[in-house]
């Protein structure tokens, strides 16, 4: 019974690796938007995380991760003569090998972090049925990278601890090669080991060859890591320029983040946070049975008595120290957690546990930004299908605004004068990201780009069809000054926008109806009206 319910669980999954939800901007500012345009020449922008003076993302981790697969994608259509791989292969490419990489490396991990065989089978069935796994963890994030780094810490961290007989070579390698990585991937990785690792300390006290061997490979993983980074933000340094001024890029993203300053422009936000939000959204019924045993048991409840419990409880409350606190942060806690609890065929939690996983893996998995990627993807022929509609032969470089959505990743557009369609495309689009502005700034910005009366236009908006302020400037409607009118080109229905919610001002029920009711990411030309 369990093996059907696991394959049913891994088709799941792969239904939705493959499907464009858009949880955070930064699964592809922060991976792929990357090397896109070193490696093919597509359009991309690096995110000011790379650009800054002081640099606090670190290549390293993307290299195997990203670079890799897309070289690889690279060579194979130089190979066989056809250039460049389209957008949309690439992006699902990457998105399958995050599958992979949660479908083998995830659920080995958790198999061997549960000593029990009498629970190994339900635990990997239960991390397998979160919607955090479906959807998280096969998104390109640096999360979903920490995770399997803090599962298989934490393993290779038992596997040293009990091996007694000799000592743990290999072992104490692979170890460094995984702290150096999760530090270099992300400055929170050292918070889920730290206390775990405390087990260690005897371990190297008997074997101190085996503390020579952390610290020798560490510090070469960790010099190769440095050596990476510096070479990629200065490509013309010197051996010698670089072993005399680094960049050592965990040093400089913990200074910016213990900045609180720098910190309020992301959004600043209550110490208990991750407690009393985060879990919950992350865990929903399992983090009810967890808080529950706290009451029922007179000293610690049996799922905090494991080196998993407290690798994500320690973690949680180290991270509650910083202000800014965001649910992915404490991605790598889920399958530790889901490993720790008991649950004994419970009908209740189990009714609740599949309603709040699919609830969940439907909003975020499907509809959550859901149409950006698919608009991006589409643009330069929803661009060219427009230009060819109005008899222009020369293509002129478009411009879209996106307004009331998260940033578009640019390098989904491919490379400049690229179009999967039969007739040329235009030579360049400029993305114009609007965020949040107010509607009246979204139309003066318009205004200022619209062409005269006669000329084509080629100036297009992406926006939510939810946005009930363009209802006024659509062509069946009645534009007001100054004159534009919009034309619907482009819909994709599996798109809500959760910033669009406004409670305070319109109502909970007129809200829910017109932010689901209209749900929806349209494209429009945008044109006077003459």
């Amino acid at each position: 019974m369990w093996r059907r319910t696991y394959l049913l669980l891994l088709l799941i999954r792969v239904y939705f690796a493959l499907s464009p939800s858009y949880l955070h901007p930064d699964e592809n500012f922060q991976g792929p938007e990357v090397y896109a345009g070193r490696i093919f020449g597509y359009s991309s922008k690096l995110p000011w995380e790379f650009t800054v003076d002081h640099p606090i993302r670190s290549i390293f981790p993307l290299w195997p991760t990203y670079e890799v697969p897309m070289s690889l994608l690279k060579w194979f259509y130089t190979e066989i003569g056809a250039g460049n791989p389209p957008p949309q292969l690439v992006y699902y490419a990457l998105r399958g090998g995050m599958f992979l990489l949660s479908f083998v490396l995830e659920d080995w991990a958790i198999y061997e972090l549960v000593p029990s065989p009498r629970h190994r089978r339900a635990t990997v069935v239960l991390v397998a049925s979160s919607y955090v796994t479906w959807t998280y963890q096969t998104h390109t994030f640096s999360n979903s990278l920490e995770t399997l780094l803090v599962a298989w810490g934490l393993v290779l961290i038992r596997r040293i601890v009990e091996n007694k007989q000799r000592s743990s070579f290999f072992s104490c390698a692979v170890l460094s090669f995984i702290a150096v990585t999760g530090v270099f991937n992300r400055i929170t990785f050292p918070a889920f080991l730290l206390i775990p690792g405390l087990q260690l300390l005897p371990y190297f006290q008997r074997k101190p060859t085996s503390l020579a061997a952390i610290l020798g490979f560490g510090a070469l993983f960790a010099s190769i890591a440095i050596y990476t980074d510096t070479a990629f933000y200065r490509p013309s340094s010197s051996l010698l320029s670089i072993i005399r001024n680094p960049i050592i890029t965990p040093l400089n993203n913990l200074l910016y983040n213990t900045d609180t300053t720098n910190l309020a422009t992301h959004g600043l936000h209550p110490h208990h946070q991750h407690f009393t939000a985060n879990l919950i959204q992350l865990l929903g019924p399992a983090y009810i049975v967890m808080i529950l045993s706290l009451f029922r048991w007179p000293l610690v409840p049996s799922w905090l008595r494991n080196a998993r419990a407290v690798s994500a409880v320690s973690a949680t409350l180290l991270l509650s120290i910083f202000p800014h606190q965001e649910p992915r942060f404490l991605i790598p806690c889920v399958p530790l957690l889901l490993s720790c609890i008991r649950v004994h065929r419970s009908r209740v939690f189990l009714a609740a546990w599949i309603i709040f996983n699919a609830f969940m893996g439907l909003l975020m998995g499907v509809y959550h930004q859901g149409g950006v990627v698919p608009a991006q993807l589409a643009m330069r022929d929803i661009v060219a299908a427009n230009t060819a509609a109005q008899g222009v032969k020369a293509y002129p470089d478009a411009s879209v605004f996106w307004w009331k959505t998260y940033s578009p990743p640019q390098w989904l557009l491919g490379a400049d004068g690229n179009s999967s369609s039969s007739a040329a495309g235009p030579a360049h689009i400029d993305t114009l990201d609007l965020m949040g502005i107010p509607g009246a700034e979204l139309i003066q910005r318009l205004d200022a780009t619209v062409p005269h009366c006669g000329a084509v236009s080629p100036v297009y908006l992406v926006a939510p069809t939810s946005a009930t302020f363009l209802d006024e400037y659509t062509a069946t409607g009645t534009p007001r000054a100054p004159n534009l009118q919009l034309y619907r080109l482009w819909t994709y229905r599996k798109h809500l926008n959760l910033d669009d919610l406004d409670f305070g001002d319109d109502g909970v029920l007129p809200t829910l109806s017109r932010v689901i009711g209209r749900r929806g990411l349209g494209v429009w030309s945008v044109r006077r009206s003459c």
